[in-house]
């Protein structure tokens, strides 16, 4: 049975850069531009009527910004789409506020045509978050002072904590399964109680949590 494409909203406030990601995802079958916008605000409505499954997000727009614009989505819909933060700079504090927010990842705008369309196809198809490697660095920057680890830590199990760690090097849900050596269902189960635990509301949230407090450290 042939999947139906993977429906894509782009916002950004530059025409040129809206036109050319249009061109590239459009000439691929199994994707389709489902809408676009200028601004957050825009961003957030377009999402709303077109139900996409992945947004490209420019951070930097005017009014409500990127990062807004995110936190709109996320919780406001209940099947909210993966969002995708496009910047130019890695650093960028937007990209962090915007992984707080819960973002899938993010991308650099000079990332090349192959490197766009994997990720959307994999933001779309999977649990897996495309930043893991970007995260100690990014929540270096914004790490607790405080050298007492959070008090979500001690309510942990020790699978519960492997779990976490495993969540934060990338894995989806199956890869954890495999890792684990147990069903799928069981591995959804733990996930689940991190993010019930830790009192994130996605996979995003956990994971910046648990390196903004050391835990990834070894707290």
């Amino acid at each position: 049975m042939t999947r139906p494409p993977i429906r894509i909203v782009v916002a950004d406030d530059e025409r040129m850069v809206r036109t050319a990601l249009r061109a590239i995802l459009s000439a691929e079958p199994d994707l389709e531009v489902a809408g676009e916008a200028a601004t957050g605000a825009e961003a957030v409505s377009v999402v709303r009527e077109v139900r996409p499954d992945v947004v490209l997000m420019d951070v930097r727009m005017p009014g409500v910004d990127g990062i807004r614009a995110t936190e709109r989505i996320l919780t406001a819909l209940s099947d909210p789409p993966r969002v995708v933060v496009v910047t130019t700079f890695e650093n960028d504090a937007y990209v962090y506020d915007a992984l707080r927010a819960g973002a899938a990842g993010f991308l650099l705008k000079r990332a090349d045509a192959d490197t766009l369309l994997g990720a959307v196809r994999l933001v779309a198809r999977s649990d897996t978050l495309l930043f893991p490697s970007a995260v100690r660095t990014l929540a270096a920057e914004h790490a607790r002072a405080d050298p007492a680890p959070p008090p979500w830590a001690a309510r942990l199990t020790g699978r519960e904590t492997e779990v976490l760690r495993l969540m934060a090097a990338g894995l989806t849900n199956a890869e954890i399964a495999g890792r684990l050596g147990v069903g799928p269902a069981t591995a959804k189960t733990h996930v689940a109680s991190v993010l019930a635990k830790t009192g994130a509301r996605d996979r995003t949230q956990a994971v910046v949590r648990a390196y903004e407090a050391g835990f990834m450290n070894g707290r």
